[in-house]
């Protein structure tokens, strides 16, 4: 099982536009006409199936005209053997139109007729969420505690072959907490704190996500918790993605601030607090992640991958080489300084057989990588550490070390000085190869 359920799953963003074909896709389509053909010898009835191509044809481009003429066939014919495609047709029409009432109650429908049409139910919760009455916010919670069955009966042998055992155990874990986060987020809005909180609890518990973090404090907030509030909040902030993620860093902030006042009369200590946090979360969502290369205990035994791409990249192929690696991270400003320096120096040894450099990318959000690459155009090959710097312990950037044939560090630099470093790395790779011509 693909972990698409509340990242793709949904048929249509809302409001998207689809082309004519798309939007009636699934409904029979009027054949061409012969260019000349006889009147037929005696009038008689078209069939359901000809009123339905008749419908689809004449409204066109037309989005309300096909609502019109598809409520008009199935008023006629409401028990057609299409529905469920003609069903589908006035969900698309109608998210077009932005009539969202319409649409809901189509989705409902289909729900209706197959339960267990996953990415239907989703969108019949979202648009019941927008619209936002107990009514119809009840019916989405029925939907939501659907879609939390379907992904806990889900099993092994629904998984894709392309994907390990163990890719499928996280995304369905992931899949497990993004549906109990809905139907949370949905007793939340119905004032149901204790069903919420319960939801909420289970979804952070399963997967830690900033989302069910920051619902987590505003229960506590509301029940001058003030203490679980500070805590869930300052996970949130912890968990949160900056600018780009699905929750407000900022917003999470000004709550936290807001809370600690409460409960200590100041903001004394709050950073102290945060910095901790987040250092806690930090290390328990690096204990949940399996480690990469948790068996390789010498630099050959690796396979790291080419960043951004992620394609295999094994060190054994440079086994009896030197290697010259920069650690590294997007969020740190001396990393940025240090690339054109050490890409200097690897272009004085890029003649040099069995001499090999590499930046090996150490950030926790890989996502992060692409666009740093795109934007800093790094001079030397990229992967990504993928364990490595465990072995070598590395916990500062950058850090460069030089790796000698015997795959043991003969040079370190924790940190670097501008002046003298091209200098330095230069001499320790010079030494290594000086040495390894008198000892071949």
């Amino acid at each position: 099982m693909a972990s698409l359920l509340f990242l793709c799953a949904v048929p249509r963003a809302l409001g998207q536009t689809a082309t004519p074909t798309e939007t009636t896709q699934g409904l029979p389509q009027k054949p061409a006409s012969p260019s000349a053909s006889k009147p037929p010898a005696a009038i008689k009835q078209p069939t359901p199936e000809e009123e339905l191509q008749l419908a689809v044809s004449t409204a066109g481009n037309d989005r309300a005209m096909l609502v019109r003429n598809l409520e008009a066939f199935l008023n006629k014919h409401p028990e057609s053997e299409n529905r469920s495609q003609i069903y589908r047709a006035l969900v698309e029409a109608s998210l077009q139109l932005r009539d969202d009432a319409r649409a809901s109650d189509y989705a409902e429908r289909i729900v209706s007729l197959n339960p267990n049409d996953i990415p239907i139910a989703i969108l019949t919760i979202q648009l019941l969420e927008r619209k936002g009455d107990e009514a119809g916010l009840r019916r989405a919670v029925s939907y939501a505690t659907r879609v939390i069955e379907f992904v806990n009966r889900s099993s092994a042998g629904d998984r894709s072959p392309r994907i390990s055992e163990e890719q499928w155990q996280r995304e369905k874990k992931s899949d497990q907490a993004a549906a109990l986060f809905v139907r949370g987020n949905l007793y939340m809005q119905l004032k149901d704190y204790r069903s919420a909180q319960q939801d909420l609890e289970t979804s952070y518990q399963t997967t830690p996500t900033a989302g069910a973090a920051e619902r987590l404090g505003e229960t506590s907030e509301l029940k001058k918790d003030w203490s679980s509030a500070i805590t869930e909040y300052s996970r949130a902030f912890a968990l949160a993605e900056g600018k780009g993620g699905n929750v407000s860093r900022k917003e999470i902030r000004q709550k936290l601030g807001n809370v600690w006042r409460m409960a200590h009369g100041s903001d004394e200590g709050l950073g102290t607090y945060m910095l901790r946090t987040f250092d806690d979360v930090s290390q328990i969502s690096s204990s949940v992640k399996p480690l990469k290369n948790a068996d390789a205990r010498e630099p050959p035994e690796f396979t790291l991958r080419k960043a951004p791409e992620g394609t295999p990249f094994p060190l054994l192929k440079l086994k009896g080489q030197i290697l010259v690696i920069d650690f590294w991270t997007t969020w740190c400003g001396p990393c940025r300084a240090l690339d054109p320096l050490f890409g200097r120096v690897a272009m004085q040894f890029n003649s040099t057989p069995n001499v090999t450099f590499l930046a090996a990318n150490c950030d926790e959000d890989e996502a992060l990588v692409p666009a740093y690459l795109a934007e800093s155009k790094l001079h030397t090959a990229v992967v990504f550490a993928d364990g490595l710097d465990r072995l070598f312990g590395v916990n500062s950037f950058p850090t460069v070390v030089v790796i000698d044939r015997d795959g043991k560090i003969a040079y370190r630099a924790n940190g670097f000085t501008p002046d003298t470093f091209e200098q330095e790395l230069t001499a320790a790779v010079r030494h290594i190869l000086e040495a390894q011509s008198k000892n071949p």
